[in-house]
């Protein structure tokens, strides 16, 4: 076995350096770095993508934040309750009717995605 592996190192020059023994060292820490230790290549990459996650959510709630935070104080107005109710919620006064008008156009993309569904 020995022997074949001399023949096949005078034949292949470039096997000389794959059985150095200080080439397989490296490549044996090089594997073990990546793949099994417990901070592996492959888990780095993983928690890098989580807190890229969690920082597009961080951003997303801050921003969520403010447009609430300018809604609160925009509704301290009562004038601007009552604007919200009406067009949220269609909240009326009590000698107030409420008439919802739909427009033909509405009608057609409402039926066009219930097609899609």
């Amino acid at each position: 076995m020995f022997k074949k592996i001399q023949q096949l190192r005078i034949k292949y020059p470039f096997l000389k350096i794959i059985w150095n023994r200080y080439f397989l060292v490296v490549l044996f820490f090089i594997i073990w770095m990546l793949f099994l230790d417990n901070y592996s290549y492959l888990d780095h990459r993983l928690l890098n993508k989580e807190i890229n996650e969690l920082e597009a959510n961080q951003k997303y709630y801050k921003e969520e934040i403010t447009s609430d935070s300018i809604k609160i104080k925009k509704l301290q107005n009562p004038d601007m309750i009552e604007k919200y109710a009406r067009e949220k919620y269609f909240m009326k006064k009590d000698s107030e009717d409420i008439y919802i008008i739909e427009f033909e156009d509405d009608l057609q993309n409402e039926e066009s995605k219930k097609d899609f569904k």
